[in-house]
């Protein structure tokens, strides 16, 4: 310090001391007016409000995938056992007729034991059901403070009508996959075939034709019942089955019931029916086979009507099986999700472009799949 003072002078360093507080002085002042100016200005920056956990892509799709689902009688039967993948190609084993799905391994792992006899390996790949949706401000606007990042219970309330009004659409989108798997040909949303059962195993359609219009001479139905049942049961080649069940369309039902050889059996049974409370159509049993009255239909992009089951015609299929019929799920197609088990949903959202509003993005990438389509039978009213 003495060096100092004797180097440069007691003034010259009394000086430099003095502009130097100063010049401390003058920043700290220039960081209070700043401070005080963007608090003057706080009111105009807005919290994007999906901005959170509870908002995340994992949060988004562990509430879509809880949401009920209200539409779909094929799910409702519990037919079809799901089953996630880890990638978006199935490989399916045919071994002496009966059909084993073969499990997805990770690179580098023993591959599956080979069996020996007749082997037929068939290879599908999932479908992608992308569905793209849009939160705007106007929605949300006067359901929370400016600058806050309350009410959350609101904010939740939005996103979940968003989230389900799409899981409703993928529902039926599903139920439409999983009523083509019980055709034995599944159909786009277009009408255009994804995948035709029949023609993948090189396998020839059943069809039985009912003629319940014939008058003469009278049609015996219950033995039209039997060589559907008798038909299921030859082809089920190890499998099990409880019963055999018939979704037919409104048409085939009405001519069903009214039929000379049907119709005192099921003025009998509806007369219960009715008394027990229970639709009749939901599910009348006649010589071993529960017929039901299906009525699903929905419209495509373009608002054209789509029925799942053409007038006149029902669909048959055994009920309580093992291993014919999975929903086959594959991941999303996200960075986080790569490898990872396939899951029915999926939904993420990001901010739209200047944050004016927010883009939700759902998928859905299934593969509903009946392994031995030889176990199914349409039926014919004529």
């Amino acid at each position: 310090m003495r060096n100092i003072f004797k180097n440069y002078g007691t003034g010259r360093v009394v000086t430099v001391a003095i502009l130097f507080v100063v010049a401390l002085v003058c920043r700290i002042m220039e960081w209070t007016f700043l401070s005080e100016a963007l608090a003057g200005v706080s009111f105009a920056i807005i919290l994007n409000p999906f901005d959170q956990d509870a908002f995340n892509m994992t949060s988004l799709t562990q509430a879509i995938n809880i949401l009920p689902n209200r539409y779909g009688r094929v799910g409702q039967l519990g037919l079809f056992t799901d089953k996630g993948v880890r990638t978006r190609t199935i490989i399916v084993e045919e071994q002496n007729g009966v059909l084993n799905l073969l499990p997805t391994l990770p690179v580098g792992a023993p591959g599956t034991q080979n069996k020996l006899g007749k082997r037929i390996v068939r290879t599908f790949s999932v479908p992608h059901i992308p569905l793209d949706d849009a939160i705007l401000p106007s929605e949300y606007e006067g359901i929370r403070e400016f600058g806050s990042e309350t009410n959350m219970k609101a904010l939740a309330g939005v996103m979940n009508d968003h989230l389900q009004a799409a899981r409703t659409k993928f529902d039926i989108t599903l139920e439409h996959l999983r009523m083509g798997a019980l055709k034995g040909i599944i159909l786009d949303a277009d009408g255009s075939t994804l995948y035709n059962l029949y023609t993948e195993f090189e396998i020839s359609p059943e069809t039985q034709d009912f003629d319940l219009d014939s008058t003469s001479p009278v049609v015996d139905v219950a033995a039209k019942c039997r060589a559907v049942i008798r038909y299921i049961e030859d082809n089920l080649k190890g499998e099990v089955m409880s019963g055999v069940r018939c979704l037919c369309d409104a048409t085939f039902f009405d001519a069903l019931i009214s039929h000379p050889s049907v119709v005192a059996v099921y003025q009998n049974w509806s007369g219960a029916a009715v008394l027990a409370g229970v639709d009749p159509r939901k599910g009348f049993t006649f010589a071993g086979i529960t017929f039901e009255e299906y009525r699903g239909v929905a419209t495509d992009k373009d608002g054209n009507s789509r029925l799942f089951i053409a007038s006149g015609n029902g669909h048959c299929f055994p009920e309580g099986t093992q291993q014919s019929f999975n929903t086959i799920y594959a991941p999303g197609d996200f960075i986080e999700t790569v490898n990872t088990i396939g899951i029915p949903l999926y939904s993420k959202q990001e901010a739209r472009k200047f944050n004016r509003g927010i883009d939700l993005h759902i998928q859905s990438n299934p593969l509903p799949i009946c392994y031995r389509p030889a176990i199914l039978v349409k039926v014919t009213k004529t």
